[in-house]
């Protein structure tokens, strides 16, 4: 037999389904695909990161933390607002530590246990937000200021002539 037959006699005796997304499944509206489309969406969340980057924002107003996988896919992230802080409570250093550990928390949840921290700004919650994230079970291997620094800044304003 020539190899076009054996490939003829192989689609026929396979029985012709339609290749179904996921979202597909979920529209047709079977029980049977909504159980496998939960399982599969159940079996992505174990998933476990070991190791990542924290970024922390630090500004005079509010503090961010964003916990990231190596790629810069976000796992976890809390700010000051999220965490009940209003107004000019937002920027104190105490803010800064309950928002590290709120990420700090979620990410341990995931699997997640050495970070590299990147600190962006000059807020008041630097040092206590990575206090808190080493006190949550996270081990931090580097700790990398990235705040951005103006080299020749923006053009003065002209001279004031009297």
């Amino acid at each position: 037999m020539s190899e076009e037959a054996v490939q003829k006699e192989e689609q026929a005796a396979a029985p012709a389904q339609p290749a179904l997304s996921e979202a597909a499944a979920v529209m047709a509206g079977g029980d049977d695909t909504a159980k496998t489309a939960d399982a599969a969406k159940k079996k992505g969340k174990g998933k476990s990161i070991p190791a990542g980057i924290c970024h922390i924002r630090s500004s005079f107003n509010n503090t961010l933390v964003s916990i990231t996988d190596a790629r810069g896919g976000v796992i976890a992230w809390s700010s000051a607002g999220k965490a009940g802080f209003k107004g000019s409570r937002k920027c104190t250093a105490f803010a800064a530590t309950m928002v590290a550990q709120d990420a700090a928390r979620q990410a341990v949840s995931k699997g997640m246990h050495e970070v590299e921290v990147k600190i962006q700004g000059a807020g008041a919650g630097r040092e206590s937000a990575v206090r808190a994230i080493q006190s949550a079970g996270i081990h931090v291997t580097l700790i990398k200021d990235c705040t951005p620094i103006p080299h020749n800044g923006c053009r003065p304003r002209k001279r004031r002539r009297v």
